[in-house]
Parts: structure tokens; C-alpha cells; sequence
């Protein structure tokens, strides 16, 4: 070996998505991406098998996951020696519990259930539990209960137990045929460990703080009282579940010899203990105090580190604040939109045009022009207001609105949405003193990246990495590969943002702060039920900012 070189070593970082996974290799020692393999999950509607009689319901097949593992893996792999991997992480959607047997495996794979939706994964995305959700939040507020402090106070239709006590009242068969439950996420570094039962699982405390009300503030999960007192089947099922959550920068376990051989690696390469896909990103996009990360994609994500030596008050709204779930020795904090993209697909289906002819047309209209507001709740509102049963609204269209101009709205109102989170966390003493955004849309369209830096009226940096979720996972397998003591120096020498920075305009942010104070009337005229007033002066004020836009 000549002077100056070394012996390269790598980490593999598995993302798993709501539609496909992705498996990528890593140098650690710059985060140089060298290969990348994507597994599109077969089973279902793009991977979700889904109901025409219920769109709340989304689930997955547990078997994709198994069969995209080897798949990708083995492709990265081509022309790299197995003996110089040294680690591998694993980030997936969540809260996806799935039910499992005595030995961990899900019940979809019994073959009497094969074909039972309600014995596969409940992906992220599913919001059948929508009435058991609110029943939680009203018996914890009843109960004088803190479980949801941690939460922003409201428990969504997303989470855990929600999802479970829904298939303990819906699908009974399924749920007496499960021992236990474990989410995607440790299900498939379990998987890759040999550690599948449910006793032995490394938990996540990522999934388990901000999904399944986890806190060593009260000793873990709920208390069996509180779930008796929800159901008393709730209260026999946590005796199944866990008593301890870890971070990411544990090892889950080590590669076993059946997987290894099978996916071309070698035996007894650490596996960290998983994560949700946001929280990975965001430690890719280089998160540190102060710094906001957007993962932008179908929906959104914002993620936030916070010291634990600094005082944090609880939020109202957010999905969680929990000790290690981003970065180890700080704070997480999670908010997020539970529609984005998914807004954006939909429109251009809806009117049959691409998103390149809707761009080109939206980047020629001025901030207000349109005269045209909307909210972004087609799928629900995640954060602040944590209602499933929110939809979307349009106001202002006319016999001359155009698809450019309603697409344009769109984005602004997704930003207007952002907007609302960042003032939600400033609200509380959290400071938000830059934004860094990442996810396929932050790459690939300066138009929304422009609208969000003129709407928050800050600047809008992108990661350097374009594959940030997988990115973060493989940090996480060169930590507990030994590259790295911890999270913070891998990032040092891992991340990095990409030098184009959307400053905001200032003419377009004076328009958008007298638009976002419109959207913030119908938020709380439509979302909250504390509004009072009226909305008469909206139609007509959209109508102003568009004469003087256009004049």
C-alpha cells in the first residue's frame, strides 16, 4: 500500500420506503456513495395493499422486505470484497407494527393468514384507527395521564397503539393469533440478528417514544391500568411487548451466518438498532441545534435536536419529544404534513398534465397573482392541529383559474403549512435559525424550494445527499462498525449541504406574510374548534393582493 492510501471500509444503509427500498453503500470515511440498488416492493398497489371500500386502510406484505434486503444488497456488493464492510443501519416508515407470533415472525406468513390484510403490516399511511385515536387522547386527558405530553398532546391515527386496538376490535381472529407486535423498524434489523423474539427485539426508542406514548419519565410503555382501561386486552398484550428502548448507536445484534451467506456478506457484522426514515435523514442532513430538517417527499417530515442540559417546554402538536430518537444525548423533536407530494401527484393526474408543463407555467406567475388560497390537508393534518379528518380547500378560483395557478397554490399552501410548524416551535423557545431540506422534491424543484424560502422568509439549503434516509442508516452502521465513537463525528466527516442556497425575495415575502395571515384564519376557521369570527373579508382580500400582483 502506497503512501497516503488506506484500506477503504464501508457501511450499507437500507431505507425502507412506503413503496420500494433502497439499499446504499458508503465509504465512512467521507460518506462517498458508491452504490445504490432499489427494490420496488411487488405486493400490492406500489407496494400498499390497500381496500376500494375503506381508503383509510394501507398495509403492507412483510415479505417484500425480506426479498428487497437480499436484493439490493447483493447488487451494491458487486466488485466490493464482503470482509471491508464493517457495519449496516436500517430506517423504515413508521409506526408500522406488525403482528408476529411466538418467534417473531408476522402473521402474514402463517398461511392462514396469508391473504388477511389486518395480519400484515399496518403501514404508516393507515388511518382506519382514527376513532381509537381520539379515544386515547380523551382517556389519557380523563385519567389525568402524562403519556401525552411527550406527543404535542393529541395521539394520532398513524401511531401504535391506535392500530393495535383497532385490530383487537375489528379483526379479533388476528389479534388473539398475535403474541406480540413490533414495529417495522426493529423488525428488520430482528430479522438480520436472528433476534426475532419478541423478548429478545432491540426497540427503538425512536419508534417507541414518538409512536407508542415510551418514557423513562413514567417507566416505559403506558401503565397497564391506562391500557386496561382502553381495553383489557391492551393490558395482557403489554406484558408481550417491551420494557426497554435504545438508540440508533446500539448494535441490534450481528449479521447471522444463514442471512449473511445468502446476501454475499460475511457473518457477525453489527446491525443498528433502526429507526423511522425522517430521523435518519435528518442526521444526514447534518441536524444540530438550531437547524431545522425537512424531509420532503409523498409527505413531510421536520426534525429538530434540542441539548438535554437546555430547558425544553412540552409542544402542543408535535409528533413527539424523545430523548435519543434523532441524535443520541439530545432531544428529538418531531412535527411533519401528512401530505406533500402527495398533494402535487394528485393535481397533475387530476387535470392530465406533467409536473414539468404545471412548473414551467406556476414559475411564471408573481407571488398573489392567482388570488387563489388553499390548505394543505388532503390527507389529514399531522401537525399542529393532529386531525385525520381535516380535508383540503381551494378559495378564490374562477371562471379563469388555470391547472398552472391552482398547482402554484398548492405549493404555497404546503409551505404555509411548514410555516405554521416553525412557528409552532418558536412559540415554545425552540429557535429555528436555518432550514435544511432534503427528500427527491428539495432536489429536483427549485420552484418549491424558492416559495418555502420566500414564505418562512429564510434561506433554504439542500443536503448534500440525495439518498439522506439510507445515508443516515449506513452512519449509523459505521458507528457501531467502530469507524466512529458516535453520531456527531461520523456526520463531521460524513454529511455536507450542496452549495446552492434559495434565498427569500423580499417583495415576494411581503406578499406571502399578508397570504399565510389569510391561511392562518381558514386554519383555525376550519381545523380548530375554539375559532370564532367570521370569513366574509377573505374572498375579497385574495381579490385585492391579485390587483395589486398583477397591476
Amino acid at each position: 500500500m502506497g503512501l497516503g492510501e488506506r484500506m477503504a471500509k464501508y457501511a450499507i444503509g437500507l431505507d425502507y420506503g412506503t413503496n420500494s427500498v433502497r439499499a446504499l453503500l458508503v465509504d465512512v470515511a467521507d460518506g462517498a456513495e458508491l452504490a445504490t440498488s432499489v427494490f420496488e416492493y411487488p405486493s400490492g398497489d406500489r407496494g400498499v395493499i390497500l381496500d376500494p371500500k375503506d381508503p383509510n386502510l394501507a398495509r403492507q406484505n412483510p415479505q417484500d422486505y425480506v426479498d428487497g434486503f437480499y436484493a439490493t444488497v447483493r447488487e451494491v456488493l458487486q466488485g466490493v470484497d464482503p470482509q471491508d464492510v464493517i457495519g449496516l443501519g436500517v430506517d423504515t416508515t413508521g409506526s408500522s407494527p406488525i403482528p408476529v407470533d411466538r418467534s417473531g415472525q408476522p402473521l402474514a406468513f402463517d398461511e392462514r393468514f396469508k391473504d388477511e390484510p389486518a395480519a400484515m403490516c399496518w403501514l404508516w399511511k393507515d388511518h382506519t384507527s382514527f376513532a381509537e385515536a381520539r379515544e386515547i387522547t380523551e382517556k389519557a386527558v380523563q385519567l389525568g395521564m402524562p403519556y401525552l405530553a411527550k406527543c404535542g398532546g393529541t395521539y394520532s391515527s398513524e401511531w401504535f397503539w391506535s392500530k393495535i386496538l383497532h385490530c383487537a376490535r375489528t379483526q379479533p381472529d388476528v389479534f388473539e393469533a398475535a403474541y406480540s407486535w413490533v414495529e417495522f423498524a426493529d423488525w428488520v434489523p430482528g430479522y438480520l440478528t436472528g433476534n426475532l423474539e419478541p423478548s429478545k427485539v432491540a426497540r427503538s426508542v425512536c419508534a417507541a417514544g414518538h409512536k407508542a406514548m415510551y418514557a423513562d419519565d413514567w417507566g416505559g410503555l403506558p401503565s397497564k391500568e391506562f391500557l386496561g382501561a382502553l381495553d383489557p386486552r391492551l393490558a395482557d398484550l403489554r406484558d408481550r411487548l417491551f420494557d426497554k428502548a435504545v438508540p440508533s448507536d446500539q448494535p441490534a445484534g450481528t449479521l447471522t451466518k444463514e442471512v449473511a451467506e445468502r446476501a454475499g456478506l460475511r457473518e457477525g457484522i453489527p446491525v443498528a438498532v433502526g429507526a423511522f426514515d425522517a430521523h435518519f435523514g435528518a442526521v444526514a442532513s447534518g441536524a444540530k441545534p438550531g437547524t431545522l430538517v425537512k424531509i420532503i417527499g409523498t409527505s413531510t417530515c421536520d426534525c429538530m435536536v434540542h441539548p438535554l442540559d437546555l430547558p425544553l417546554a412540552d409542544v402542543p402538536g408535535l409528533c413527539g419529544i424523545v430523548k435519543g430518537s434523532v441524535l443520541p444525548g439530545y432531544y428529538g423533536l418531531e412535527a411533519g404534513q401528512s401530505a406533500v407530494g402527495d398533494i402535487f401527484n394528485w393535481f397533475a393526474t387530476f387535470v392530465g398534465r406533467s409536473h414539468e408543463e404545471l412548473t414551467a407555467g406556476a414559475m411564471k406567475l408573481r407571488p398573489g397573482e392567482s388570488g387563489l388560497l388553499a390548505l394543505d390537508w388532503n390527507n389529514g393534518n399531522r401537525t399542529i392541529l393532529v386531525d385525520p379528518l381535516l380535508t383540503g380547500l381551494l378559495v378564490g378560483q374562477t371562471l379563469h383559474t388555470s391547472p398552472a395557478e391552482v398547482y402554484r397554490t398548492l405549493i404555497e399552501a404546503t409551505a404555509f403549512g411548514a410555516y405554521k410548524i416553525v412557528k409552532r416551535l418558536e412559540e415554545y423557545g425552540v429557535s429555528v435559525d436555518e432550514v435544511v431540506n432534503c427528500g427527491g422534491i428539495a432536489e429536483k424543484s427549485p420552484l418549491v424550494m424558492q416559495i418555502y424560502a420566500d414564505v418562512m422568509n429564510r434561506p433554504m439549503k439542500v443536503s448534500r445527499s440525495a439518498q439522506t434516509c439510507a445515508l443516515g442508516s449506513a452512519i449509523f452502521g459505521a458507528v457501531v462498525g467502530g469507524a466512529y465513537s458516535n453520531a456527531e463525528e461520523a456526520q463531521a466527516k460524513m454529511t455536507g449541504v450542496k452549495d446552492v442556497v434559495y434565498t427569500p425575495d423580499p417583495a415576494a415575502a411581503a406578499v406571502y406574510e399578508r397570504l399565510f395571515a389569510l391561511y392562518t384564519e381558514l386554519h383555525d376557521a376550519f381545523g380548530t374548534a375554539e375559532w370564532s369570527g367570521s370569513l366574509g373579508h377573505v374572498m375579497k382580500e385574495l381579490i385585492q393582493i391579485r390587483h395589486q400582483a398583477r397591476v
